[in-house]
């Protein structure tokens, strides 16, 4: 009798040392994907910062090397073609340019992220009226070895503004 207690006892244990470390292991797991969320969005909101100030410097940190962007009726885009674009973008005098930022979801999973989000962009030509455009789209985020978060695929398209 006292043999068959001890055998439940330890059964017992071992579920619920199991149990809890599948819960560790779930709160971990929940922990590291918040982080991520918060390291994603904070590269955004700071492209965000850097193009609306104009800093062509930094105009292309978002991005990773491997870069491949789809933007609907444009030619297929590579990092040093779209960081060519952003930086001669910001520096026409003819022009100012404004990007407002929603993120409607972030997903993250190991290594990789999709965030679905909404560019407003606001072009203020020197000589005219300004003009608005939203640009839903979707960008995949891939960690990068130093542990950043970059843009590695991404797709939007010019929606009809309200």
């Amino acid at each position: 009798m006292r043999m068959k207690r001890a055998r439940v006892g330890a059964f017992t244990a071992g579920v619920l040392a199991l149990l809890m470390s599948a819960s560790y292991a779930t709160a971990a797991k929940a922990d590291s994907t918040t982080a991520a969320s918060n390291e994603i969005r904070a590269e955004l909101e700071k492209w965000t910062r850097d193009f609306n100030s104009g800093d062509a410097s930094e105009v292309c940190s978002l991005f990773a090397p491997d870069l491949i962007s789809n933007f609907r009726g444009e030619p297929e885009d590579t990092y040093n073609s779209l960081c060519a674009n952003l930086q001669m973008a910001l520096a026409d005098p003819a022009k100012r340019y404004h990007y407002d930022l929603e993120i409607r979801e972030i997903i993250v999973s190991g290594d990789l992220a999709v965030v679905r989000l909404v560019w407003t962009l606001k072009v203020h030509p020197k000589n005219g009226s300004e003009e608005t455009k939203r640009e839903p789209g979707l960008d995949i985020f891939r960690r990068q070895p130093d542990g950043s978060w970059k843009i590695s695929r991404y797709m939007a398209y010019e929606a009809p503004y309200p």
